[in-house]
C-alpha cells in the first residue's frame, strides 16, 4: 500500500516524512473501511482491541469469492492489525518507508511489516491476526 498523498518529502533517513502529529497518521491508517464493513455485516465489532483480532480470525471468509476485493481487504487487515498494536502496545508507532509502505516501529526499535501478513490472512486465514499480534506485542 503506497501512500502518495504524503508527498515526495523525505527525511534524512530516506523515510517519507510523516505529519508532525503521530496521532493524526494513526487515525488516518485506522480507517480500514472495507474491513470494518465486512466485519459489521458479520456482526463482529472492531473496537481496536486484541479481542477483536480473535473475532476476525473466526469470521467466515465470504470475501474470498470476490478476487477484486482481496487486495483491498488485505491492506485493511494489515492496517487494522497495526492499529490494534499502536493503540495497545506502549511505544508502538507507524512509520512510512521510502517505498510508501506503512510499517510498525516498536519501542525496542524493531520494525514489523503488517501489510503482507494482512494480505496473506485475507487469502488463506494464515497467519491468524491474533497470533501475529501476540508475537508483535511480546516484549
Amino acid at each position: 500500500m503506497k501512500i502518495p498523498f504524503l508527498g515526495p518529502r523525505h527525511g534524512k533517513s530516506g523515510d517519507a516524512a510523516l505529519p508532525a502529529d503521530p496521532e493524526a497518521i494513526a487515525a488516518l491508517l485506522s480507517e480500514c473501511a472495507l474491513l470494518r464493513s465486512q466485519a459489521d455485516r458479520a456482526g463482529v465489532r472492531l473496537d481496536d482491541t486484541p479481542a477483536s483480532l480473535e473475532a476476525l480470525d473466526q469470521m467466515v471468509p465470504l470475501w474470498r469469492d470476490d478476487p477484486e476485493t482481496l487486495p483491498w481487504l488485505g491492506n485493511d487487515a494489515g492496517l487494522y492489525l497495526g492499529t490494534v498494536v499502536v493503540r495497545t502496545v506502549p511505544g508502538a508507532v507507524w512509520r512510512i518507508r521510502r517505498d510508501g509502505e506503512p510499517v510498525l516501529r516498536l519501542a525496542s526499535g524493531r520494525e514489523v511489516e503488517v501489510m503482507g501478513p494482512g494480505r496473506q490472512w485475507v487469502g488463506s486465514g494464515v497467519p491468524e491476526l491474533s497470533q501475529l499480534y501476540a508475537e508483535i506485542a511480546e516484549p
